[in-house]
């Protein structure tokens, strides 16, 4: 089963752009091969865009992120929230429609308090200059440990709304 039997690829979009309204974060709904499946793309800072716009660290920071936690989430039937290897938050809820696993929907972008953007790592997998990435990390809002929870909390209240609303599995 496919995101799309179960809800319109605008009904999807809709959600991202619920939840990029209530955490200002990167939002994504991720079929399970961690593709996504609305073309939109907002972002919550300029440091998560520029990472986005090269595909060598799409892969090695986002992707790599994602696929990890995806299964975490879909292990453990619940949301997972983490740091990519850039030390952003990211949120990975999961997706079913009965027992089967169909993708995630989460966000990602701000720094949890206390934490630190890894610049170096940045550089090494995507070669944007250190500096440029320093400039760009000043930028990144911050948040709490228990708002990114609240977030986490807000999906998945938004994804069983959506698919009770539908009838069709569980998230």
């Amino acid at each position: 089963m496919e995101l799309t039997d179960v809800l319109p690829v605008e009904d999807w979009a809709e959600l991202e752009r619920e939840i990029y309204g209530k955490t200002g974060m990167r939002p994504r709904v991720y079929d399970v091969e961690g593709v996504g499946v609305t073309d939109q793309s907002m972002y919550g800072n300029k440091l998560c865009a520029r990472i986005q716009s090269i595909p060598k660290a799409q892969t090695f920071i986002c992707a790599v992120a994602h696929n990890n936690m995806a299964v975490m989430a879909r292990n453990t039937r619940g949301p997972v929230v983490e740091e990519c290897d850039a030390g952003l938050s990211k949120i990975v809820v999961p997706i079913f429609a009965g027992d089967e696993f169909i993708g995630a929907a989460g966000a990602c972008g701000k720094l949890v308090e206390d934490g630190e953007v890894d610049a170096f790592m940045i550089n090494r997998s995507s070669g944007i200059p250190e500096e440029e990435v320093e400039e760009l990390a000043a930028e990144v809002p911050s948040v709490t440990r228990s708002e990114v929870e609240s977030f986490a909390a807000f999906i998945q209240e938004r994804l069983d709304d959506r698919l009770r609303h539908r009838g069709q599995g569980d998230a």
